[in-house]
């Protein structure tokens, strides 16, 4: 029942995941007749909206995970999946029962208004109606693409937070950081606090003009946070950072956050910034709450994919980074990897302009130039090409599972294999090492 339920989702609804840009459907006319048909779910809890080009899905989880161990009962809605579509909807953790899936699929077929919604419209109202029966206390609700015309943002949230900006899904969000900034702004609501994860130039007075706009209380984190140390301690991060309190003077935290990584030294400061907001706004969080909720994310929330070790002897990482300015950082992480020799085990989606990304990966390491099997994916040839024309040197595979055969054949016990470039790529490794089960 349950595996015929997906079939049906997909095979009715059509998912940008699966086929691009033909899926869109922008605006918010189906999410509002879903929303009346459902009678307004989402107003049944409170809910912390998130946005931005990267960093959002880990600044969702790590907000989720503060709460649960706050005591709050968490809804958690995010996407895309990677290995599980229940992946997308959980509640302090655990994902959506395959009955609850089947229940709902039934339920629209018989009853829904003669609307053809996309496929993110409906998992959403999924989620949504879920998070209501399940009478949790607040939602974390991620956006899908953008924020003013995105499903999602039909809500009314406690908090707004937009993560950072970067040149990403340029066809529908405009060709400049300023035009996304504008697209993701759209989330601010009257009165709503909103955190701007990272400062930019050509963004600051996007986000300042339209919080004046709406009437927002706008909070920079680079303002409110600074960041003095990293350090790695058994694949967590410790982190100390330097706050500014009411009356005007800094202290000084410490956390171990359940995430590493160069992205992840970003997102932490975004995530303290967004627990203090919560803070102010009502929500009951004690310190030693949060620090508990940052180290624990992975284990309370299931997160997969973020630098993330899945193997040892070789190592075998993996991590979602697929567009330039997530890869920058990504780039920079792999140049500092101490390890004898490193292979990328590489494959994109066509949409993802990898002339732009490729130029930021390591050149001295060995790659295997694959693609997933979705229909978005680049071909392993093209791939191949692409990365040649940007000095990267490697073979092509017509399957992932054959570019990391190829990889673990020739890797040492010292060396690194690293998988990424596609959700799907990762999604097909997690499979294949049998990481979750």
């Amino acid at each position: 029942m349950y595996a015929s339920a997906i079939s049906y989702l997909y095979d009715h609804y059509a998912a940008f995941s699966r086929i691009g840009a033909s899926a869109l459907n922008p605006g918010l006319e189906n999410s509002y007749i879903l929303d009346a048909w459902l009678n307004h779910p989402h107003q049944a809890y409170r809910t912390i909206h998130v946005a931005g080009t990267n960093g959002k899905g880990s600044t969702s989880h790590s907000i989720a995970s503060v709460l649960q161990s706050a005591g709050y009962k968490v809804g958690l809605y995010t996407s895309p999946h990677l290995v599980d579509f229940r992946e997308r909807i959980r509640v302090d953790g655990q994902m959506i029962g395959e009955n609850d899936v089947v229940n709902f699929v039934e339920r629209a077929k018989c009853e829904m208004p003669n609307i053809k919604p996309s496929f993110f419209e409906l998992t959403m109202m999924m989620a949504f109606d879920y998070f209501r029966q399940q009478k949790v206390d607040v939602a974390v609700v991620e956006v899908g693409l953008g924020g003013r015309l995105d499903s999602t943002n039909i809500i009314t949230p406690d908090l707004c937070v937009i993560t950072n900006i970067g040149l990403e899904h340029t066809q529908f969000l405009g060709n400049t950081l300023a035009a996304i900034a504008s697209e993701k702004a759209g989330i601010m609501k009257q009165g709503v606090p909103v955190v701007i994860g990272e400062r930019h130039a050509e963004t600051d007075s996007v986000f300042v003009q339209k919080a004046a706009e709406v009437g927002a209380p706008i909070i920079f984190a680079q303002d409110y946070y600074k960041l003095l140390s990293t350090t790695t301690e058994a694949d967590k991060m410790a982190v100390k950072a330097q706050y500014r309190t009411a009356d005007g003077y800094t202290e000084e935290d410490s956390v171990l956050y359940g995430l590493s990584g160069l992205c992840q030294q970003k997102n932490i400061l975004t995530v303290l910034t967004a627990v203090a907001k919560l803070r102010d706004v009502g929500y009951s969080i004690s310190g030693e709450q949060m620090r508990s909720g940052l180290c624990n994310v992975v284990e309370q929330t299931g997160l997969m994919g973020r630098w993330q070790k899945i193997s040892s002897h070789p190592d075998v990482i993996i991590d979602t980074g697929h567009n330039a300015h997530g890869v920058r950082l990504l780039g920079e992480q792999l140049k500092q990897q101490q390890y004898s020799k490193v292979h990328i085990v590489w494959g994109m989606a066509s949409d993802k302009h990898p002339e732009n990304v490729m130029p930021l990966m390591p050149t001295d390491a060995t790659y295997y130039f694959t693609r997933a099997n979705v229909e978005r994916a680049i071909p392993e040839a093209e791939m191949q090409q692409v990365g040649h024309n940007a000095g990267l040197q490697g073979g092509k595979y017509h399957t992932v599972v054959e570019a990391i055969a190829a990889a673990q054949h020739v890797a040492s016990p010292t060396d690194l294999i690293f998988i990424g470039g596609s959700n799907f790529v990762v999604a097909e490794a997690l499979l294949l090492f049998k990481v979750g089960e």
